[in-house]
Order: C-alpha cells, then structure tokens, then sequence
C-alpha cells in the first residue's frame, strides 16, 4: 500500500565527493535517510520507465536502507531495480552494470574506506546514467531539495528476499536480484590475459589480498582463487561483515596493518594487494616493499601496450591536482594526452566519455581507466599481476627500474583530521589570501616560484572549479593544501608534500620530505590555528 509520510527538512545533507556520509547513527535517524532518497527522486523528476542498479558493501544499517529504498523505488514510480544478490554489490561493479545495460542510474550503500558498525559511518553514493559521480551542478539541486522537502512517498510492504536470484515485483515496479559478481568477472576477462595470469600461479606465483571484510572478498576469491589458481586462503578477510570484522577498511600504511606484517617478513608472498570497503580503492605491495598510489598510476600508464584491451593505443591520461607529477613524466614520454584535475572521480568522467583519457587516477588509492566510470580495485591489481606476468620481475623491480628511468617523486599524504569546520576554512580562506606575497620568498633552502589556487577549467562542459592551494618551489617541489570532502564529521585538512629527484632514489620518504613538512606547516599556520602539532594519519 502506497504511504505519503510527513516530514522535516535536515540541513545538513550536502553531499562531497563521494556522495552523502555521515555516522551511522546520523543516517539512522527517524526519515534522514528517506529524505535523502526523496530529494534525489524529486530531483530526478519523472521516474516512470527509470531502471536503477542498486546495492552496498554490507556495513551496518545496509540491509535496512536497501529495503527502505525499494519500497520509495516502487513508491514513486520506478520502473525497474537491478539489486546485487544479499545486496551485495562493489562500486566498480555497479559502474559496469550501470553501463553494461544501460540502466539510468545507481545508489551504492557505501562510506566507502570509512569504518563500518553502529558506531561507524554509512554513506549513499549515487551515479547518473554516465556511470560515475553526478556533477557538481545536480548534487546542489538534491541539496537544495532536502533544504524544502515535507513528505516522500514509501510502500508499506513486507521484505524482498534478496538472498535469492530471480525476478520479483512489489506494486508495477519489476526487482531483478542479480549474481554480483559475474558480470563483473566478464567485464575482467575482456581486459586483461586471463591465461597469462593462469601461468602466473601455475608457476608458483604467491600472492595476499585482504578484503577487510567488506564487499570485494567474494570477488577476489572469484577471480584469484577459483579462476586464476591462487592458493586457497589467498584472499584473507574475505566475509563481508556489518563492522568490517572491526577493521578500518581503508587499504593504507596506517590501517592495513594484518596484510604489512604478512608481507614484510621473511616468508612473504611476492606479492601483496588491498581494497576498500566498496572495492574501489587499492594498495599495491611487494615483499618489504610498498608502491605509492602516484607511481603506481605512472607505472600502468608506462605498461599500457602489454594490456589486450590498451594494446592499441590510449587516449591520454590524467590525474588528480594532488597526485604526484610522476605519471605527467610518462605521458610525455609516450606523447600522451594530459590533464591535471580537482579531486573527485566525477573530474575524469567527461574527460572519458570525449575519448580524452582512458587512464586516470588519484592519490587516495585510487586508479581506474574508461572500462567504466569509477576507480576500480581489483582491476589494478590484475594490471599489476599483468605486468609482472609479461616482465616476469618482482613489483620491487618494476618500481625501481621505474624510478631509473624517469625518476622518483618522493610523495606523502599529511591528515589533519577532526578540526572544527570554521577554523578549517578560515585557515585556508586566509592562506589563499597570502599566496600572492609568497612568491620568491625562501624557507630554507626552498625558493617558492608560485603560489595560487589551483583552477580547473573543463575541456568539455566549460565548467570553472577551485579546488584548493598550491605552492611550489624552482627545484620542483610541491606543496598542495587540501580540505577534504570524504569525512562524516568535522573537517580534515590535507596537506600533500612532493619533491623530485633524479639521483637519489632509495632515500627515506619521510626524510626526504621532513624539511618541507616543517614549511608546509609555518606557511598555513597549522599549529598556531588547530593546536596539531602533527598529522592524525600520514599516507
């Protein structure tokens, strides 16, 4: 039975890059989530003839959500939902649904590499018909919707069984409950050399994925364990659970601590790998050994010719303002189309769906190519295991002849988390103010050359977007001043130090950047304004 329910604006449902987060028990209050859904409905407009794909990465409050959705699906007319089975369902492969059929859209129940549990956080991503993050320009008009919004619309029916494949109706609206892996495993297939990777594992090749109990674990033992012949128990954490097992599922130095231990002793794997609460994000390791999410975006970009799917030719390659500059070395190299973005996947969408990029990535953790329209995890994990099946060299090898050839950015990630909103932004609002004066000063030993805004301007919509601060110094240095829009609570300051060097190449990290840490801090003033005399976490 169809039910108008009564309700009141929330005024904090904005959304950032990554869709709408907010602590669990935030989203769980009463008709916070229903208005959400509502205003994107309303936002929409006409829902007849709508199909929408449709899951989560199993935190808590997922089951709930996904069948509250389905009732206002049905409520306000929708045609069809696509629904992963248990409702299950990785960003990358609700992407490739998405695109695959030609769906009008997807809701992904997801905070993506934030904790899970009642005490965690849940989010709500939704995708257009593209395949990938709404623009800036539709994310305000839901904002906008959720400011006025006074009632939405909910069946009062009991639960759909997601647990089983099939076809089901509530009202005229038809739910399809899907295998959420197949179709992704076939999207993978047509990419890369399945067979070479068989060889790969025939041979003795060892490997460790930790799935951190979230949703990519059936994936990775689909693909790794049942069809390219990896040991059993390759993949560890493989059961997604509502509170991640109470692990931070977010695949990083700070936070990955089970699968460093597995790979930095004696006996390791050759190699190591790890995702993200919603699979879209990944971390590469060798034995002792951990690749940057900068070089590794630049070592893909330099293999492209040995991927069936790549073999023929590129269309460019861009990266996040953030990043590290070390894979713009090798689109020179190779005369590749560049291009520097904001932060935020929905940057590199127009760029594919023009054909002027095929692969992309960000600092984060994140990288993906056009094979559809959000990063991809287990995707760059079979890149990797691609290029060591062709050069048969060890990820250590790779990385350094990389270095070798084109250089090193050493490249951390400094997080400022917690601040409170107001002292975040009027940090960045005054030092945006002072850049201009910067120029040609010297902090020890470090000239600057320029100091400013970072501006995008897209190719293909025309659109103009700030998105944080950069200074940089005559030797190639970079500074790159960042709030970030993934957090559920408060704000994080993110500070991302680069400096370049073709010579010195098995230096410390942090060493190396330490004196530049030490500027980047008296240049914002960070201590002196949110009394941190440290970052909360360094990627």
């Amino acid at each position: 039975m169809l039910k108008i329910v009564q309700t009141k604006p929330y005024s904090d449902q904005k959304m950032g890059t990554g869709g709408l987060r907010k602590k669990t028990k935030v989203m769980m209050q009463p008709h916070y989530f229903e208005n959400f859904i509502q205003s994107i409905f309303n936002t929409i407009g006409n829902l007849a003839g709508k199909v929408f794909v449709v899951g989560g990465d199993g935190r808590y409050y997922n089951d709930k959500a996904i069948q509250q959705f389905i009732k206002m699906a049905a409520a306000n007319g929708v045609s069809k939902l696509i629904i992963g089975q248990n409702g299950f369902l990785s960003t990358p492969a609700s992407s490739n649904i998405l695109l695959k059929y030609k769906t009008d859209g997807g809701f992904v129940f997801s905070a993506s590499h934030n904790p899970g549990g009642i005490d965690g956080d849940f989010g709500v991503k939704y995708a257009n018909e593209t395949g990938g993050q709404i623009p800036t320009s539709i994310s305000d008009k839901i904002y906008e919707s959720t400011k006025q919004i006074t009632e939405y619309k909910i069946y009062e029916s009991a639960d759909i069984d997601l647990s089983k494949i099939g076809n089901f109706k509530l009202g005229d609206m038809q739910i399809e409950v899907i295998d959420s892996v197949s179709d992704y495993v076939e999207m993978m297939q047509n990419i890369f050399d399945f067979d070479a990777l068989k060889q790969l594992f025939q041979k003795g090749f060892s490997m460790k994925f930790d799935a951190f109990n979230a949703v990519t674990g059936p994936y990775a033992i689909r693909i790794f364990e049942d069809i390219l012949g990896a040991k059993k128990g390759t993949v560890i954490n493989s059961q997604p659970l509502p509170d991640f097992g109470g692990k931070h599922p977010d695949p990083n130095l700070t936070y990955a601590t089970e699968l460093l231990n597995i790979m930095n002793n004696p006996n390791s794997p050759d190699f190591g790998a790890a995702n993200d609460g919603d699979g879209d994000r990944n971390m590469i390791l060798g034995r002792n050994f951990f690749v940057s999410p900068s070089d590794s975006l630049a070592i893909l970009t330099d293999y492209y010719s040995i991927i069936p799917a790549y073999k023929n030719g590129i269309y460019g390659v861009a990266k996040s303002c953030p990043t590290s500059t070390a894979v713009q070395r090798v689109a020179k190299e190779h005369n590749l189309p560049y291009y520097e973005v904001p932060t935020g996947w929905k940057y590199f969408v127009n760029l594919m769906d023009s054909k002027r990029i095929t692969l992309c990535g960000e600092e984060s953790f994140g990288t993906g190519s056009n094979h559809i329209r959000e990063k991809d995890g287990i995707w760059a994990i079979l890149y990797w295991l691609s290029i060591i099946a062709k050069t048969g060299k060890s990820v250590e090898e790779i990385t350094r002849e990389h270095w070798k050839k084109y250089g090193r950015s050493y490249y951390l990630r400094f997080d400022f988390e917690g601040l409170d909103t107001s002292v975040a932004d009027k940090l960045m609002q005054d030092l945006e103010a002072r850049l201009p004066k910067l120029e040609g000063k010297i902090f020890d030993n470090f000239e600057v050359s320029e100091a400013h805004p970072f501006i995008y301007n897209d190719p293909v919509d025309k659109s103009s977007t700030k998105n944080g601060l950069i200074v940089k110094f005559k030797d190639g240095s970079r500074i790159v001043y960042r709030l970030s829009g993934t957090g559920s609570s408060g704000a994080t300051l993110r500070v991302y130090l680069e400096k370049f060097s073709k010579t010195e190449l098995d230096k410390n990290p942090r060493q190396m950047l330490d004196n530049l840490l030490a500027i980047a801090m008296e240049i914002a003033e960070i201590t002196e304004r949110t009394d941190k005399k440290e970052a909360d976490i360094v990627t």
